[in-house]
């Protein structure tokens, strides 16, 4: 068995929300907090955003688990840089990924940028893909995509992904999903 630097699941049946990252990035398979180093607009944007009824940050993730929002992440191997992945681990990866969505079915997923929404439903690079709500589901769970968080990948400013947090809440409240 290969072992390699990773950051746990937060998965379970009843979930009403899971964030999905792209692979952990060293620092924050290191630290074992999701979106952990201080330049990741992740947390920031949660915040700002009011998402919950309190500010978050990395470590927060077992609170928020408790209130039924879990994470994963598609390629479960740490790496300094995504371009470090083989596009092997990508393709194994969303097929596992796929099942691990199906098998605890939240209602609601929200991928971290549009990279990971890409490979999960292989989608070619000159189709569109805008953040906000997709028509794709998994199982019955709803997909949303956030604009990318991570500062390697600044394509949107931080109000523009604070905007579409809010945006989320209110996507999930139309639901009958709140926390």
């Amino acid at each position: 068995m290969i072992s390699y630097l990773t950051l746990p699941d937060y998965l379970r049946p009843g979930l009403k929300l899971v964030f999905i990252g792209l692979n952990p990035g060293l620092y924050s398979a290191q630290q074992g907090k999701y979106f952990a180093r201080k330049t990741n607009r992740f947390w920031p944007a949660m915040s700002a955003a009011q998402f919950l009824d309190m500010p978050v940050g990395p470590g927060d993730e077992k609170i928020l688990f408790e209130k039924g929002i879990g994470f994963t992440d598609i390629v479960k191997r740490a790496s300094g840089q995504i371009d470090e992945l083989t596009s092997e681990e990508i393709r194994t990866g969303a097929r596992q990924f796929r099942r691990k969505l199906k098998r605890y079915a939240p209602a609601a997923a929200c991928f971290i940028g549009i990279t990971g929404y890409r490979w999960v439903f292989e989608t070619p690079a000159r189709m569109k893909v805008t953040p906000g709500p997709q028509r794709e589901q998994i199982g019955a769970t709803r997909i949303y995509v956030l604009p990318s968080t991570s500062p390697a990948n600044a394509r949107f400013a931080f109000d523009e992904i604070v905007a579409e947090v809010r945006r989320m809440k209110v996507w999930l409240k139309t639901m009958g999903i709140v926390f």
